[in-house]
């Protein structure tokens, strides 16, 4: 395929930032710092350290593979280059056996923040998830460096609000709620990690936009250097404030934030926090549609899938039917969901666990063809630590296992062919 008829390269570092900051922050801000103060008490605050740094590795094996080998397939790409195109189609069927239940679990959450301020009942909550869907497709549709810029806006949105709820409760910080720091015990601290890991996913979507970037060498690790600064501190400033003001100790620990607006805005705190929760939740929706139409796009350039789905839009350079193909998918659960009032929350572990066993694949794929010290180090001990994550989710773990396994011995001639 050639230059003019591939995807336009247009990202800049800030846009890469800002999709990349909306890949890994969601909805999971508003009750994680409150949920994670219950179970360690101020010790969570070294969860969210730990947590941080766990995702250091990550951030750089991306960073560093992205950089040396742009490809919009992404951690899929990665798995062909170390293994072969059948690791690759793996990688592909997980993900694909992911989104489905994922990207319309999260647009209802969203949804929900909105439903909770206008007074939406379940067909109207439906209704703006299906919206949120297709403003994400629509913006994607019309090209990355309009859906890097609205980015930059709703990411912007999300940081004003958030540095907004910290500042205004920093005088309610007590010293003494940070003592004894072990309240829960130096155990607690080990326990809330599995929970916080999820809020450190979403490093790897860069990956798919990389072809996409003007300077891929430079503003890719650039873009996510600054991102992993902006995330931990968002997560830091967020955890002091919770556990500072003592709010976690009061109520329902998933209502914390707006109990903490409240205390200094009164009745303006509710829809206040709908407004971040319903950005927040738009930002990985924004993003994951980006690097899912891509990913669905690389595939059918592969020979993967059908050819169709690889084509490319002549003037906006962007896997336009890629992009319209998937989308009616999500409109379909949503709309089951609505008719036959099914709850997608008890399901939303199934696609979760699919993405560690997607994490594990790629991060030691990555770690297999990277030739530096940094690189390789870097990637198995992403894979190590996302692979532990994934048994700690019980039984869950057992649709991805299952199907890597299944999928394994029945292509192990062409899979075991591995690279050297």
């Amino acid at each position: 395929m050639s230059e003019k008829d591939g995807l336009q390269k247009s990202l800049t570092w800030l846009q890469g930032t800002a999709l990349t900051v909306g890949g890994v922050i969601g909805s999971g801000i508003l009750v994680l710092p409150s949920i994670a103060a219950v179970i360690a008490g101020p010790a969570s605050l070294i969860s969210w350290a730990l947590m941080g740094l766990l995702s250091l590795p990550m951030v750089l094996a991306v960073g560093e593979m992205s950089s040396a080998y742009p490809n919009s397939g992404g951690i899929a790409a990665y798995a062909e280059q170390a293994f072969s195109p059948r690791v690759s189609q793996l990688i592909t069927l997980l993900i694909l056996t992911a989104m489905p239940i994922g990207m319309p679990f999260t647009a209802l959450v969203g949804a929900n923040y909105l439903a909770d301020m206008l007074g939406l009942g379940s067909v109207g909550t439906h209704v703006a998830a299906g919206m949120l869907l297709i403003i994400a497709a629509a913006l994607n549709y019309r090209g990355i460096e309009l859906s890097g810029n609205t980015q930059i806006f709703v990411v912007g949105t999300i940081i004003f609000i958030l540095l907004f709820v910290v500042l205004s409760a920093a005088p309610q910080v007590k010293a003494s709620e940070f003592t004894p720091f072990f309240s829960k015990g130096a155990l607690s601290v080990a326990q809330t990690l599995p929970l916080l890991f999820f809020a450190f996913l979403g490093w790897e979507m860069v990956g798919h936009v990389s072809e996409e970037f003007k300077n891929p060498e430079k503003d890719i690790q650039k873009s996510l250097n600054i991102s992993f600064v902006v995330v931990n501190s968002v997560y830091i400033l967020t955890a002091i404030v919770i556990i500072g003001s003592g709010v976690y100790k009061v109520g329902n620990p998933n209502v914390s934030m707006v109990t903490l607006v409240t205390e200094r805005w009164g009745s303006l705190a509710a829809a206040f926090v709908s407004v971040l929760g319903f950005v927040a939740c738009y930002c990985p929706i924004h993003t994951y549609t980006a690097g899912f139409s891509r990913l669905i796009y690389s595939q059918s350039r592969g020979g993967s899938l059908p050819a169709f789905l690889g084509k490319i839009h002549p003037r906006y350079k962007t896997p336009h039917i890629a992009l319209i193909a998937y989308t009616p998918v999500f409109i379909v659960i949503l709309s089951a969901s609505c008719i036959f009032s099914w709850d997608l929350r008890p399901l939303i572990s199934f696609p979760s666990a699919s993405f560690l066993m997607v994490y594990t694949i790629g991060m030691f794929s990555v770690g297999k063809v990277l030739t530096s010290k940094r690189g390789k180090l870097s990637g198995y001990l992403s894979a190590i630590m996302t692979f532990f994550v994934l048994l700690c989710s019980g039984l869950y773990a057992l649709l991805p296992i299952s199907i890597t396994i299944a999928f394994l011995i029945k292509y192990r001639k062409e899979t075991l062919q591995i690279k050297q």
